[in-house]
């Protein structure tokens, strides 16, 4: 029997169409009471209504299979997930914020339900993004030769969303396995899909796409909806191609419990999409065809009915989260480096180069590890390694699959590492996140979503994943070329940011990131990529701990707090300050900014009592600004003059060499700003 008259009222087995329809009843049961905890001020304050979609829901947890496929629903696949294996217990205690939800101990909004120990993903609130991690798993499976598939499921006006489009697109590029899910019920909240999509069928937008098949279904029949869903299975798994799936459903209640459909929806529509409950059909399907009698069907509906009022007790009696428990899982525990437990060393090899150092680190690791991998636009074309080289070889040593080409797409870059590290922990995943800083920003989004995947999934899920990014300026690259962004990077928690500035510093930071678990945004003064004072000798395997900055110069009369690029120009000016004017200078190079070094800041203001601030970054909202706030709050008593910030003008980078001598900071401004410092 082929997958188009697999299942029909007929043929089907008895026992199949009970589960249906007791999966049917529960899923309705519990869509219909959630507003009732929200009115009860119990919780569920954000829920999403799936009637109407029952049948492509029914059917995407039908094909699914726990721990072989991947699931990534969104937050109205309530009864997907029901239908995948969740119990309504489980569905509650996501609803109502428990500390025992599978899905993020309360941590998520309610509607977003997960088990990710069966691979049913936990997802973010932001609309389709999870379309690229469906992906990157999907590349995963096909890497390690799965028999799962990758099902990422969405409402109509997602595909509206960039990412979505990449995702479609990688997919197709790659031919991997994964199954994108488009369930269409007319409406994005209130706009109507005629003001959303180029062609009445969402789907229809993707029909060019080379190696992608797109089915449609009617997503309120489960017959049609349970055909489709299977041969669109088949057809992934056998050709190991992507498909979409195009549901057409309709939506019989508002968008969510915050929006009123009365007032953009007339009674006449109302009525209309109510007739055409799928529930009520089916139950009429089975009692027309002999299947069930009437009684059959009361008393599953009275058994529904005992199944829910158990879990809702269960539920209720289930803890709180504790108020402490805020703190864990913000971010994992990184890898110990132990072996140079406070990133320093006595080494005396030959120097090497910036860019040496973090072209053999890379290099080690591939051989360390074999689960790991690299993208990132430019980065692989036979000896080039990306626009400054860092990855030279790196393809011709580990090869394609572990060594690629990405498309110039920063958030499909990222978002697809989030997701390849899905399928499994030792898997660590290195990725030029754009080619200069300033490019980063389109992928800022996936950036957000991955620093809460940890703390989400309750501790369920880690993204390892370093992502390089080629920062700063003095390279005369003016806008887009030139700027450093680790200002806005620290203020999120959940990722690890580093700053180097010299080759072993490099090296060591590079390899405890790549072998931690959790996500580290490593950035690289490109500037010294090759100049000869960023070279030093690296011990083999040298490693740095994260939140442990280096004394880079010893003094008494002033201190210097810096990182990156401007760690050289201190040095320069405590040098010149030395010869000058008999000045000692403590030059800190913090290295790691989030986790930062708290104690080495405070020792170093308490043996100076003068502190300035150098960084690359503009001074006006620069994270020199946490720096200064530290000091003040904790070591005031020591300081004998203000916290002096030196650093860029508040202005774009400009391009001519002129402009940018102008707003960046050199030896001389700091040289100066130091001399006017010591007269306190």
């Amino acid at each position: 029997m082929t997958a188009n008259n697999k299942y029909h009222i007929k043929a089907t087995d008895k026992s199949i169409l009970e589960k249906w329809y007791r999966l049917l009843v529960l899923g309705r049961t519990l869509d219909e009471r959630a507003p009732n905890y929200l009115k009860q001020s119990i919780g569920w304050s954000y829920h999403a209504p799936y009637a109407g979609h029952d049948g492509i829901q029914l059917a995407i947890g039908q094909v699914f299979e726990k721990n072989k496929d991947f699931l990534f629903p969104y937050y109205r696949d309530m009864l997907t997930n029901l239908s995948a294996g969740m119990t309504a217990t489980e569905i509650i205690l996501n609803g109502i914020s428990k500390a025992t939800d599978p899905s993020s101990g309360g941590r998520h909004m309610s509607n977003h339900f997960a088990k990710p120990e069966w691979n049913i993903q936990n997802v973010s609130s932001c609309t389709g993004n999870h379309a690229l991690h469906a992906v990157g798993v999907a590349r995963a499976i096909k890497k390690y030769g799965s028999d799962g598939v990758s099902i990422c499921s969405m409402g109509d006006s997602a595909a509206s969303e960039g990412y979505v489009y990449e995702a479609v697109n990688g997919a197709s590029r790659e031919q991997l396995p994964v199954i994108f899910v488009f369930q269409d019920n007319g409406y994005g909240i209130s706009v109507p899909k005629k003001e959303q999509t180029a062609n009445r069928k969402v789907a229809n937008n993707f029909s060019g796409f080379k190696n992608l098949k797109i089915f449609f279904c009617n997503g309120k029949d489960v017959f049609d909806s349970m055909n489709v869903m299977t041969e669109a299975k088949e057809y992934v798994k056998t050709t190991g191609n992507p498909a979409i799936v195009h549901a057409n459903c309709v939506r019989i209640h508002s968008h969510s419990n915050s929006d009123r459909h009365e007032l953009y929806r007339d009674e006449n529509e109302r009525n209309y999409v109510a007739a055409y409950d799928p529930v009520a059909k089916f139950r009429r399907l089975l009692l027309r065809y002999g299947r069930f009698t009437q009684k059959e069907l009361e008393d599953i509906d009275n058994e529904t009915k005992e199944i829910v009022l158990k879990a809702h007790k269960e539920a209720m009696s289930a803890p709180d989260p504790e108020p402490s428990s805020v703190f864990n899982f913000v971010i994992p525990e990184p890898y110990p480096a132990l072996k140079y437990p406070d990133g320093t060393h006595n080494f005396n090899g030959k120097p090497k180069k910036l860019i040496e150092a973090l072209n053999e680190t890379l290099k080690a690791e591939f051989r360390h590890n074999p689960d790991t991998f690299i993208w990132g636009q430019d980065i692989a074309n036979k000896e080039k390694g990306g626009i400054f080289n860092v990855t030279k070889g790196m393809q011709k040593e580990f090869g394609k699959e572990r060594v690629f080409n990405a498309p110039i797409a920063e958030d499909f870059i990222v978002g697809t590492a989030n997701g390849m590290s899905r399928f499994n922990d030792k898997i660590r995943i290195v990725v030029e996140g754009a080619e200069f800083a300033d490019y980063f920003w389109p992928a800022m989004e996936q950036l957000v979503d991955t620093s809460h995947d940890y703390w989400r999934s309750n501790g369920k899920f880690s993204p390892n994943i370093t992502i390089r990014l080629a920062s700063g300026g003095y390279i005369g690259g003016g806008l887009y070329h030139s700027q450093t962004i680790e200002g806005a990077l620290t203020t999120f928690p959940g990722i690890r940011v580093v700053y180097p500035s010299f080759a072993d510093d490099a090296a060591g930071l590079l390899r405890s990131s790549i072998r931690s678990r959790g996500t580290t945004v490593f950035l690289e003064p490109k500037a010294l990529y090759n100049d000869p004072r960023a070279a030093a000798p690296i011990p083999e395997d040298f490693e740095v701990p994260f939140g442990k900055a280096r004394v880079r110069m010893e003094g008494d009369d002033l201190a210097m707090i810096t990182y990156g690029n401007t760690t050289i120009f201190c040095l320069e000016a405590a040098e010149r300050l030395r010869k000058e004017k008999d000045v000692t200078v403590r030059v800190l190079d913090l290295r790691s900014l989030n986790p930062l070094d708290e104690e080495t800041i405070l020792e170093t203001v308490r043996k100076t009592g003068k502190v300035m601030v150098v960084h690359e970054d503009k001074v006006f909202g620069g994270f020199g600004g946490e720096i200064v706030a530290l000091i003040t709050a904790k070591a005031f008593e020591y300081l004998d003059g203000p916290v002096i910030r030196v650093g860029s003008l508040f202005t774009p980078v400009g391009f001519n060499k002129i402009l940018e001598k102008t707003i960046l900071p050199d030896t001389e401004k700091i040289y100066t700003a130091a001399a006017e410092l010591l007269k306190y």
